[in-house]
């Protein structure tokens, strides 16, 4: 998927993982008690600042803080936006 944005600095923009519908024994979760993915693909990452370069990369899965990023919608999808350092590692 290509992307017409470019995040500047120490920011990423992540594509938030799909929220599991259904409990490993196939009970399904009701909107209400969905939790928010810790998990994503970077999709574009800004350049870094100058002292320090960017360690994450497009195509990278990471794991993020609940209230990490801000949503944002491009071409109708719907991204998290985030500097680096709110990622907490890769996977």
């Amino acid at each position: 998927m290509s992307i017409k944005f470019k995040p500047l600095a120490d920011r990423v923009l992540i594509e938030p993982s799909p929220v599991e519908q259904k409990t490993v024994s196939g009970i399904i979760i009701p909107d209400t008690a969905k939790e928010k993915p810790l998990k994503g693909t970077v999709v574009a990452a800004g350049s870094g600042k100058k002292d320090e370069p960017m360690t994450v990369k497009k195509g990278d899965i990471v794991l993020y803080g609940q209230y990490s990023g801000t949503e944002i919608k491009i071409d109708g999808s719907t991204y998290l936006i985030m500097r680096e350092s709110d990622i907490y590692g890769l996977f």
